[in-house]
């Protein structure tokens, strides 16, 4: 899980969006989550305002439109980061909106809205905070640590130390490794077109998290014992390659 960077949504379709909501506002209260819900599934709405939020999220989601929460597979739902059955005057906030696989959509993640005792979520909200101020992820074994409790109620709910997802991130270290050192041979041989490939590489990659804690890593002092090749934390601390993965 990385940090996502909300975009703005044009005039059109925010209006829309607070046109809906007040629909759901104005419906008697204990039917609301049932109205949200029937207009949430609306033809119309399917049609016209689900498409143009899918594509929003889509330009704001890592990589080949990678899911917000396990960054494995393909975005292809809309989650509702808090529930619609929880707060249905939620249901067409922006804000409220993540790119998710069907797995976290649907399974993992789904309906699950822990809180702590002032009703302030305990799940990590990827476009609103930076997921490494409550995980910090081992490189060699894939897997997160919390450092917070919301880190730890995210772990447990999203799911995120599963073993799929823990060898995912074990490989994808080692890919982007390899196309590290492919870029900087192009780097030597001056070659513009071949670099830009090799970082399109990188940054098509499930778990952009590795790459994310490759970047952090390199610049602790920690980095050797974590990274161990002189020469891989060398180019990770070069301002090229960095300026070129954090675009």
């Amino acid at each position: 899980m990385i940090r996502i960077h909300r975009e703005m949504l044009p005039g059109s379709l925010t209006r829309e969006l607070a046109r809906l909501t007040d629909g759901i506002q104005q419906a008697e209260l204990g039917g609301r989550t049932t109205y949200a819900r029937s207009m949430w599934r609306h033809t119309t709405v399917r049609r016209n305002v689900r498409p143009p939020l899918v594509t929003a999220l889509r330009r704001m989601a890592i990589g080949r439109e990678f899911c917000m929460y396990c960054g494995d597979n393909r975005g292809l739902d809309i989650d509702h980061f808090e529930p619609v059955n929880r707060n249905p005057l939620r249901t067409f906030d922006w804000l409220n909106h993540l790119l998710a696989c069907s797995g976290c959509n649907s399974g993992r993640k789904g309906d699950k809205f822990p809180t702590d005792d002032a009703g302030r979520p305990l799940l990590i909200d990827p476009s609103a905070e930076d997921p490494f101020d409550h995980l910090r992820l081992t490189l060699s074994l894939g897997m997160y640590t919390a450092l917070t409790l919301k880190g730890k109620v995210t772990i447990d709910v999203c799911d995120l130390n599963n073993e799929i997802l823990a060898r995912g991130r074990q490989d994808a270290r080692s890919v982007v490794e390899a196309c590290i050192f492919q870029w900087a041979r192009a780097n030597e041989q001056d070659d513009t077109e071949e670099k830009g490939r090799w970082v399109r590489a990188i940054q098509g990659q499930p778990f952009a998290d590795v790459c994310q804690t490759m970047l952090r890593l390199a610049e602790l002092p920690s980095a050797p014992l974590v990274l161990e090749s002189p020469d891989l934390i060398r180019l990770l601390q070069g301002s090229a390659l960095r300026e070129a993965l954090l675009r």
